[in-house]
């Protein structure tokens, strides 16, 4: 087929085609089956367009061909785009990456795609070919992709490398340094930032041996976003190992392309979750706070290039990575650890603190007597919050309080902000019908002296990033101001 087709191009056309061939490194016949193979691709893409419409503004310029030149005046449009490569793991997750391509191309991120070989059972080269609209790079000695792309190019030609979901056996090879596949090998040759999201079973998870990969990993300056906590695809297990959905990768995405180190130098406090006020050696009064709100904030500023301490209550959830965790168990040993933990330059108190206490906890368990219920006297807790916005001295520049409120939401954080004399109020309703206490999700309001920012339904990782985000606005305002 491909000589007959050879035989019935004109003379200035087949020595065009072997000009094309000879610069890379093809025969023409391989050349002929490029070009078509390249020709099936793209309408695979128009069909696609044509059943769901990309975004005009953000639809990625079609190249002519595999390793040709762009069309003029396309190319310069797709040089002020950011690149990134996406390595799909061999997990049941890998189903999640086809919507990541669509989420990260609306937001005009260009998409190369790798597979591995166990990524390849759950999702094809032609599914994620069709989304990403490039050629799917799967094999480490494909005499195809080492003519035109490359492994080295693929490592090099990119801004940010994303591996989602990365699976155990990823993250040991890459603390490890192998280079045996394709993803492995583009890894261990890249000099561009690397985002992971890890998705495994909760046993492998927490197992020693991915523990010290992933402390390695965090060591050499991989940033982390995930994983959640949820059930598995196996019936019966749960725990964290879920993969981050795919929205809250492109915003761990977009924070590392738009500004991976927007808190290099500065120190970040961070309080999460609840305290226990003991009431007898068995019983203690406490919250609902799962402090998954401020442990993100903690990943989220690490992720930044902050040096970070948490104070944490107890809590359920894994260290984040990269973060300095001081953990407690009541309000005063909170203070005790916030006021050690500083001067910081930021310090956001997250932490859903019991306000009162037993004035004289019980040195053995309080029985039940008949006809009669036991005398329990309160005391108020310190005020964390109020006692480091109002400090003379190590008083942070930016002091950030939380609000969880069930009515009145807002007025509420005002008097808040007010009374307490810090810089901002994050206020959330956590009324039970929210889902909000415990749950992976939040849509919060930034009160400050300034306003109100009612800032949209999201992740609580999402929420962080975004926190983040306007932490680093505001501490470069204050630097512009001066003393």
């Amino acid at each position: 087929m491909a000589s007959l087709t050879v035989r019935q191009l004109d003379d200035t056309l087949k020595r065009l085609l072997r000009l094309r061939a000879a610069r890379h490194g093809r025969s023409m016949e391989d050349e002929i089956r490029m070009i078509l193979r390249e020709a099936a691709q793209e309408t695979v893409c128009d069909a696609r367009d044509l059943i769901n419409p990309p975004n005009p503004a953000l639809a990625e310029p079609r190249r002519a061909s595999t390793g040709s030149r762009a069309e003029p005046g396309l190319r310069s449009e797709a040089a002020d785009r950011h690149r990134l490569v996406l390595i799909v793991g061999g997990g049941i997750a890998a189903y999640k990456s086809l919507d990541l391509i669509r989420r990260l191309q609306d937001r005009s991120i260009l998409v190369r795609c790798i597979l591995t070989a166990a990524a390849q059972h759950f999702v094809t080269p032609l599914a994620a070919g069709a989304l990403c609209g490039n050629h799917v790079h799967t094999d480490l000695f494909d005499p195809k992709s080492e003519f035109d792309v490359g492994h080295i190019r693929l490592a090099r030609d990119t801004d940010l490398i994303v591996v989602a979901p990365a699976t155990a056996d990823l993250l040991a090879k890459m603390a490890g340094g192998h280079a045996d596949d394709l993803a492995s090998a583009v890894l261990l040759a890249t000099d561009k930032p690397i985002l992971i999201a890890p998705a495994m079973n909760p046993q492998m998870w927490a197992a020693k041996a991915t523990q010290r990969n992933l402390a390695q990993l965090t060591t050499d300056g991989v940033h982390v976003v995930g994983p959640n906590v949820g059930e598995m695809a196996e019936r019966g297990e749960g725990g964290v190992g879920r993969m981050a959905e795919p929205l809250e990768i492109v915003a761990a995405a977009e924070l590392v392309l738009h500004g991976t180190r927007l808190l290099t130098g500065r120190r970040v406090l961070v309080t999460s979750g609840p305290t226990n006020e003991p009431i007898d050696p068995v019983r203690f009064i406490a919250n609902r706070s799962s402090g998954k709100q401020g442990h993100a904030i903690a990943a989220a500023a690490a992720a930044a290039g902050a040096d970070v301490v948490l104070v944490s209550g107890p809590v359920s959830l894994p260290d984040p990575p990269g973060v300095d965790v001081v953990k407690i168990e009541t309000a005063r040993q909170m203070l005790q650890a916030v006021e050690r933990a500083l001067p910081a330059d930021v310090a956001i108190f997250a932490a859903a603190v019991a306000d009162w206490r037993a004035e004289q906890p019980s040195d053995h368990k309080i029985k039940k007597q008949q006809d009669r219920s036991p005398a329990l006297k309160l005391v108020e807790n310190p005020d964390i919050l109020s006692t480091i916005a109002h400090r003379q001295a190590n008083r942070p520049r930016l002091v950030i309080g939380f609000a969880a409120e069930t009515h009145d939401v807002i007025a509420n954080a005002r008097a808040k902000l007010a009374k307490k004399g810090c810089d901002w109020i994050v206020a959330n309703d956590v009324s039970p019908e929210t889902g909000v206490m415990g749950g992976d999700s939040n849509t919060v309001h930034l009160v400050s002296a300034g306003g109100v920012e009612n800032w949209p339904p999201q992740s609580k990782g999402d929420v962080a990033r975004m926190l983040v985000q306007r932490i680093a606005r505001s501490l470069k305002d204050l630097d512009a101001a001066g003393p």
